[in-house]
């Protein structure tokens, strides 16, 4: 959990990405935000995007290059779906799933190779009604889609609180994850980007996180997210032990060889 914070992948498609990072706008600024009917298409490999979340995209097929600069040149909004297959280089309408992000594209940076990144902040999800056309971009029709409230608000609150508490032990208990992570998640306001950070985070497949995205009620999500983290961390801590077992049979081997190579001359004698 959390790896993406440090180690970025090489960046060579639209899959890759630099570090996620989370942002935290007024809520009911989002759910109040209208979403076109029709908009540019940016499918994407290997990465699921959540609300609330920015990343940087290296953007390399010349379709998806198109769609983020007429979102760009426009109203910068794109649509976000995952590719079903990551090994689909020209994707359709059948090889992407039917539930996505709005996006908002903040910046296009033109790369020496020819490619571009863009970085796309997360806003809310959509269903994919049809695919209106895909020359020279695919455009999309949809319609937003908005999480289900809760209706046990203090158990929901209460999650909420141990989603928190589970990700700071995480984080101080993993290596590679820089403690000033703690900060970022204390700075998290809100419950969705919440929610979407530690969900971008998991050491889960796509699949699984494509699963988390469809959810429709944010107090299943929240239970959904609890759970796979409180595997994480039983994980992390059989590695732990596992780490530390290792660590004193070495440390016991190396004493008792220590410890022959100074008898030997008594045993010699």
């Amino acid at each position: 959990m959390f790896d993406d914070l440090i180690f970025g992948s090489d960046v060579n498609d639209e899959n890759e990405f630099m570090p996620i990072i989370s942002v935290d706008d007024e809520e009911e600024i989002l759910n109040g935000e209208e979403v076109p009917e029709l908009l540019p298409v940016l499918a994407l490999k290997n990465t699921i995007l959540f609300p609330g979340i920015v990343i940087p995209i290296t953007v390399g097929r010349e379709k998806s290059m198109k769609a983020v600069r007429k979102a760009h040149d426009t109203n910068k909004l794109i649509a976000v779906l995952a590719q079903k297959d990551d090994d689909t280089e020209d994707p359709e309408e059948k090889d992407l799933f039917k539930i996505g992000t709005v996006a908002r594209v903040l910046k296009v940076l033109k790369m020496p190779d020819g490619s571009i990144t863009a970085i796309i902040q997360g806003r809310s999800r959509f269903n994919l009604v049809q695919m209106d056309s895909t020359e020279p971009f695919m455009v999309a029709r949809v319609s937003k889609k908005e999480y289900a409230p809760t209706t046990k608000k203090l158990e929901f609150e209460a999650i909420i609180g141990s989603i928190r508490e589970l990700a700071e032990k995480i984080i101080k208990r993993s290596p590679n994850i820089p403690s000033e992570a703690v900060v970022m998640i204390r700075n998290i306001k809100s419950d969705t980007h919440l929610l979407g950070f530690i969900s971008s985070n998991l050491a889960i497949d796509n699949a699984k996180k494509q699963e988390l995205l469809e959810i429709e009620q944010m107090d299943i999500l929240a239970t959904e997210v609890f759970k796979m983290m409180h595997n994480e961390m039983q994980m992390l801590e059989i590695k732990n032990q596992l780490e530390s077992k290792v660590r004193v049979d070495i440390e016991k081997q190396q004493r008792d060889y220590f410890l022959n190579q100074q008898l030997k001359p008594y045993r010699k004698s």
